[in-house]
C-alpha cells in the first residue's frame, strides 16, 4: 500500500512501544547500550521525528504485559520488539492485539519480533529465516523510493555492525517491499515489508539487535517514525471484519435497494 500519510483527525498520534525488556534487565552490557531499554530508544527515535505524538511504553513484566483493552483502544500504532521470551507472552493478550490490528490499529514488528506470536499469527507462516551473529556490516537499500516509509531515508542506510538476517524468509509475499538489505557475508534479506490484515497496516523492519546500538542510528530512527506515520489510520475504522448475511433481494429488479 502506498499513498499519502493519513491524518489523525486533529488529535495527536497515539503510539505504544512494546518491548519484552528481558535482555536489558539480565545482561549488563545490553543495559549499558540501552539504559532506558530498547523500548526507550525506540520511543526516543519516534519522538525525534513525531514531536506531537503521544508515546507510551509497555513491557512484558507489567500486568497483562501493559497491553490492556484500555491501552489498545487508545493506541493508533503499536510497535513490538521481542526475542528471548516469545513463549512468555500470554495467548489472551495476543488475541487482543490481533483483534485491534484487524480493527485498524497499526503494527510495527521489529527485528527478532519476526518470531513473535502476534506476527506469526497475523501472517500465518513460520516466519523463519537464516541468521548469523558476527557483527556484519548491513546496507539497507531502498527499493520503493516513493513509499511514505522511505521518505527522507538515504539509500543505503549504512549500519556498521548488525546481526545478519538472510533469505529464505518464510513470510507471505509482502504487499510492498520497501527495503532490501545486503550483508558483508554476501547474504540479502527483505528487511522492510508491508502487509495489511483486516483494516490494520503492518510494517516489518529487521535492523535492531540487542547486541548492537542500531536503535540509536539516526536513519533507522527515521524509518521507525515513518513506519508509525504510515501505519496510523485516520480513524480506528469499522471494527473487525465480519460475515454478514445478505437479505433475499433481487438486486437487478427495478427499484431494488
Amino acid at each position: 500500500m502506498t499513498g499519502a500519510i493519513p491524518p489523525t483527525s486533529g488529535r495527536p498520534l497515539r503510539v505504544t512501544v512494546w518491548n519484552e525488556n528481558v535482555h536489558e534487565t539480565t545482561e549488563p552490557e545490553v543495559a549499558a547500550r540501552y539504559p532506558e531499554g530498547i523500548h526507550g530508544a525506540v520511543a526516543d527515535g519516534i519522538r525525534a521525528h513525531l514531536a506531537d505524538a503521544e508515546i507510551r511504553t509497555a513491557t512484558l513484566a507489567e500486568p497483562e504485559h501493559g497491553l490492556t483493552e484500555e491501552v489498545l483502544a487508545e493506541t493508533d500504532v503499536l510497535t513490538w520488539w521481542g526475542h528471548a521470551a516469545h513463549d512468555k507472552v500470554d495467548d489472551a493478550v495476543v488475541a487482543r492485539v490481533r483483534r485491534h490490528v484487524l480493527a485498524g490499529m497499526g503494527l510495527l514488528v521489529l527485528h527478532s519480533g519476526h518470531f513473535s506470536k502476534i506476527f506469526t499469527t497475523l501472517l500465518g507462516t513460520t516466519c523463519t529465516l537464516n541468521w548469523r551473529n558476527a557483527g556484519d556490516r548491513e546496507l539497507v537499500w531502498t527499493v520503493a523510493p516513493t513509499h511514505p516509509i522511505a521518505e527522507g531515508v538515504p539509500s543505503p542506510i549504512d549500519i556498521p555492525e548488525q546481526e545478519m538476517y538472510g533469505e529464505y524468509f518464510d513470510i507471505p509475499t509482502p504487499e510492498q517491499l520497501v527495503f532490501v538489505s545486503s550483508f558483508s557475508g554476501g547474504e540479502v534479506f527483505r528487511s522492510g515489508c508491508t502487509f495489511t490484515r483486516g483494516h490494520g497496516r503492518i510494517f516489518y523492519f529487521s535492523p535492531g539487535d540487542q547486541e548492537y546500538p542500531v536503535y540509536h542510528h539516526p536513519d533507522v530512527r527515521r524509518v521507525l517514525a515513518n513506519g508509525v506515520r504510515w501505519a496510523a489510520q485516520p480513524e480506528r475504522a469499522r471494527g473487525v471484519p465480519e460475515i454478514h448475511q445478505r437479505p433475499d433481494v433481487d438486486w437487478f429488479a427495478n427499484g431494488a435497494r
